[in-house]
């Protein structure tokens, strides 16, 4: 097939879409006939010049009628016009002037680029620097590179609970809602984490957050030990002990830091520094005695005693314990006597302990350079310059959710304060710190069924991941935000764009709540299982719902406000509590490391890429021995 200038072309297809060549007879032709050619325009989409172009048949005129009939076709050629490789800018005046577009390709430059940089090799701005060989040499040069890491938990923070944090967090600022952007939405690496336990399908976040920790899936229920540990048998946690990310950078000379809504010996911080055979030994109560004769220790003595400890179970190192821990759960380290109250106690007796220690008092002996805060205004007055280790238990039990906060006794830091103090506090470290922040009443608003309250602990969640990224180099922090597990939380229906996330459904082009088949409207938001339906008006604290008959299935919804901080959504099968789910959940990353965070990945895989962003084995190794 021959292809020629487009030009060209046209004037063939105008001079000669009839030319007839007159052969002498008997040379050209037989019998004194001629032989002709004949050339045809072809329209764009033609089988044979897709282009458009000419064809040109040739052949002997046999009857001398001057045409050229299809049987005395000889030979058949086709010239082609070459295809168009470039689009006009008019041809693209719709797209170009859309700002979805726009967005569209300044992410995609950005991506690139985000690469580049990260990467952070003259070679990796090649094309061939796209080879895997070239890639991997790329990458192991990230090794050691992030001087300080914070991981960032919301605890039970799915992709469902995600999605609709970012739509109220957008219509609170007065837009609809679908297009804004959580802190960590803006992240140029994510991927997802699998999240079952090995004997489990849905998990809980004892074994999810040991994975992270230490590299190693586990059971349900365990802390810090491997899956050849029998929850509740003391005896079996000796010799399947795991090394954690937080203990390793404490063994490399990094602060480290601990931050939760929840108890501070609740599953997801405990598994930081403690090895428990049961999440629920938070203190020497909750234990049995077999386990308390045997020799274990609470989780809470695991705490304030985390450096000898640490100390004791690896030979040769030397290591200052915790320089930062804060969060709720005070009831554990106190004992059970009223004498030893908090000024904000809520309960007659504040304390669990029956062996009648008080470990916030054996803090601070320890730590005699150390603060022990109970409130805001002792959290308010730390001198972040000169403090070097701070030890804030602020709540009997849980600390407040977000929305309720303002109602505590004697007042609570919000989990971005915390992050901020904490961030001043390790940043004093030359050698860079490690830092685990869990916005655990995410998880609890969800397990009382209120949307409302998981979502707003979510914003504010976000809060304290942009906190953290206004105050480090990007350069030299790792920053991780991912999330245990999931729940049994849904966003259903077919609302129209902007519709209060909270809800009821309306439908596109609709003014009115669209009904269900049962003739009722229904929510945007609800769960699958659960208390469900609740009504408490302006109540912020969702935990009052569990005061509340289980009202699982359908209700009539017309004539309430589910916006309220007080609705609780509807569920479908009736339990006391809600419960986790067994999905992905998302890892939203930034800093050095942060592009090995893409794909689907085993949950355990978090801790992997934290200590190589770090390279804290071999740091920890260089520091200490380890046997």
């Amino acid at each position: 097939m021959k292809t020629l200038n487009l030009t060209l072309i046209a004037l063939a297809v105008m001079g000669l879409s009839a030319c007839v060549d007159d052969g002498d007879d008997g040379t050209n032709g037989t019998n004194g006939s001629s032989s002709l050619i004949v050339q045809s325009p072809l329209l764009t989409g033609d089988v044979n010049c897709p282009n458009s172009g000419v064809k040109i048949d040739s052949g002997i005129d046999a009857d001398a009628s001057g045409t050229l009939e299809s049987t005395e076709i000889s030979a058949t050629e086709y010239v082609c016009s070459p295809g168009v490789t470039t689009v006009s800018s008019s041809a693209l005046l719709t797209n170009v002037n859309n700002e979805w577009f726009v967005d569209g390709q300044q992410v995609v430059s950005a991506a690139r680029q985000t690469w580049l940089d990260a990467t952070n090799t003259t070679a990796a701005k090649s094309a061939a620097e796209t080879a895997p060989a070239l890639a991997a040499k790329s990458i192991s040069g990230l090794r050691g590179k992030a001087k300080n890491v914070i991981l960032f938990v919301g605890d039970g923070m799915g992709i469902s609970t995600v999605t609709a944090a970012r739509i109220l967090d957008g219509q609170l600022k007065g837009n609809p809602g679908e297009e804004n952007q959580l802190s960590f939405d803006k992240f140029a690496f994510s991927g997802l984490a699998k999240t079952y336990n090995v004997d489990a399908q849905t998990p809980d976040s004892a074994g999810t957050m040991t994975a992270m920790m230490s590299g190693v899936k586990t059971d349900v229920g365990v802390i810090g030990v491997d899956e050849d540990i029998e929850r509740g048998d003391c005896a079996t946690t000796s010799g399947n002990e795991l090394i954690t990310v937080l203990e390793l950078a404490e063994i490399a000379g990094k602060s480290t830091g601990i931050i939760s809504t929840a108890r501070i010996t609740h599953a997801t911080p405990a598994a930081t520094y403690a090895k428990s055979a049961d999440r629920n030994w938070e203190d020497i109560s909750d234990m049995p005695e077999t386990a308390v004769t045997a020799g274990c220790l609470d989780i809470a003595d695991q705490l304030v005693n985390f450096e000898s400890m640490l100390e004791a179970r690896i030979d040769g190192i030397d290591v200052d314990g915790i320089e930062v821990a804060f969060g709720g759960g005070r009831r554990h380290f106190l004992p059970k006597d009223a004498a030893f109250n908090s000024t904000d106690a809520v309960s007659a007796i504040e304390g669990d302990r029956t062996d009648g220690r008080d470990l916030t008092a054996e803090w601070q002996a320890k730590y005699t350079n150390g603060v022990y805060v109970t409130d805001e205004t002792g959290f308010d007055g730390i001198n972040t310059e000169t403090t070097e280790r701070v030890f804030g238990l602020f709540n009997e039990s849980h600390m407040q959710y977000e929305a309720d906060r303002e109602n505590d006794v004697a007042g609570e830091p919000s989990v971005s304060q915390m992050t901020e103090k904490a961030i001043q506090i390790l940043d004093n470290n030359d050698d860079g710190f490690f830092l685990m922040v869990e916005s655990g009443r995410i998880d609890h608003g969800h397990h009382a069924g209120s949307a409302y309250n998981a979502l707003t602990d979510t914003i504010e969640f976000a809060n304290a991941v942009q906190r953290a990224v206004d105050m480090t180099d990007p350069d030299e922090t790792l920053i991780i935000v991912t999330a245990d597990h999931g729940h049994v939380f849904t966003i259903a229906g077919y609302p129209k764009r902007g519709n209060p996330i909270l809800g009821k459904v309306v439908n596109v082009g609709a003014e009115e709540p669209a009904l269900a088949a049962d003739d009722m409207p229904y929510t945007t938001l609800g769960y699958t299982n659960g208390g469900g339906f609740r009504n408490l008006g302006a109540e912020t604290d969702a935990d009052e719902g569990y005061n509340v008959d289980i009202a699982a299935g359908r209700q009539n919804l017309t004539d309430i406000d589910t916006t309220t901080p007080g609705y609780h959504q509807e569920a479908l099968v009736p339990l006391s509590s809600e419960t986790h789910s067994g999905e992905d959940v998302g890892i939203f990353a930034s800093g050095p490391g942060a592009l090995l965070v893409n794909g689907t990945n085993e949950q355990s895989m978090l801790y992997h890429i934290m200590n190589f962003a770090a390279d804290l084995t071999n740091k920890a190794n260089s520091a200490q021995t380890i046997e």
